[in-house]
């Protein structure tokens, strides 16, 4: 026999039903190709992703952690202990049943470690503004930026120097960048040139990259890491087509540090010298604004004496160029 509350007197052998809750509710001038490329101002919002802006459905602040900690292989306990809040907290949030802070989806992002744009579509998800614009290149508020940018890669030379987007777009370069170019096809030069592109395609430096196997590797990695933290779509098919180029055709040589046995170099064929550049990569700190928060300055130096050497017989009119 089941107990239950008395009835109320009238209401004999009726029934009562339930409610339903509501629903919720650029390159060197030389080689004629513009220096700097803009990218366009995002139309649909500052501060949304490429994702959003290509239709993507609108995902929940609580689905967009969880599926951020998931990529990031972080358990609930693990992010929960890094943002020191509970395990508990943390999975209301993530599944709708509590509704985050503006301090919370911004301190949840920063230990997700999370880009601009995506600490942005956190923020909107949550019916947040977001903290942080998202200019374009060309932009005047950005010109400070630009002009810095330039001062560095021209202070470069004659080694080469470039600044890459998010998306490895070669954005900005110097006249060094004609190591790069040599004989590389026509197609590959065209705006936006792609850095990934023009080192891996058969067409590009492939064939002049005397350690390939080893240089490609490490190129692969980069953009892997970023398509797995990201799964921008863009990046995505990028690595697609990276990946359908075909292999190389002859073995390359043994894999070589450089002098001090800690870097990868490049080593390229140029004008019939052999060269060993190393790189070097510098971002903005405590960027305020996405398109520059993904800006890098990607660098090359000379990775051995034969390399300088090489170089100078190379450019032997402009020593005072070269960077000390």
């Amino acid at each position: 026999m089941t107990v239950g509350p008395a009835a109320r007197p009238g209401t004999a052998g009726r029934t009562r039903t339930a409610r339903s809750p509501a629903a919720d509710a650029p390159l060197h001038p030389p080689l004629s190709v513009p220096q700097l490329f803009p990218r366009p101002a995002l139309m649909q919002g500052e501060g949304m992703t490429e994702a959003q802006n290509e239709g993507q459905p609108h995902r929940p602040a609580g689905a967009l952690v969880r599926r951020w900690r998931e990529r990031r292989g972080y358990s609930q306990l693990a992010l929960a202990t890094r943002a020191d809040i509970s395990a508990r907290h943390l999975s209301f949030l993530e599944t709708g049943r509590s509704s985050p802070s503006r301090d919370m989806v911004l301190r949840l992002g920063r230990h997700l470690e999370l880009t601009p744009p995506e600490r942005n579509q956190l923020l909107l998800a949550a019916g947040y503004a977001p903290v942080r614009t998202d200019s374009p290149l060309d932009a005047a508020v950005v010109r400070p930026v630009h002009d810095a940018l330039r001062q560095i890669v021209t202070g470069h030379e004659p080694l080469p120097a470039l600044v890459v987007d998010r998306d490895w777009n070669i954005v900005l370069s110097n006249s060094g960048f004609a190591l790069f170019a040599e004989d590389a096809a026509p197609e590959l030069l065209r705006p936006p040139v792609n850095a990934l592109r023009l080192a891996l395609h058969p067409g590009g430096m492939r064939p002049r990259i005397l350690n390939f196997p080893e240089w490609r590797d490490q190129l692969m990695l980069r953009l892997e890491r970023r398509v797995e933290l990201t799964a921008e779509r863009g990046l995505t098919e990028l690595l697609r087509e990276l990946r359908g180029y075909p292999a190389t055709g002859e073995p390359g040589r043994p894999a070589r540090a450089d002098s001090t046995g800690l870097t990868l170099p490049l080593r390229l064929r140029y004008r019939g010298a052999e060269l060993s550049l190393i790189c070097t990569i510098a971002t903005f700190g405590m960027p305020l604004d996405a398109t520059v928060a993904e800006l890098a300055v990607e660098a090359f130096l000379p990775a051995d004496a034969a390399t300088g050497e090489a170089l100078d017989r190379l450019y032997p009119a402009d020593p005072a160029r070269r960077p000390v």
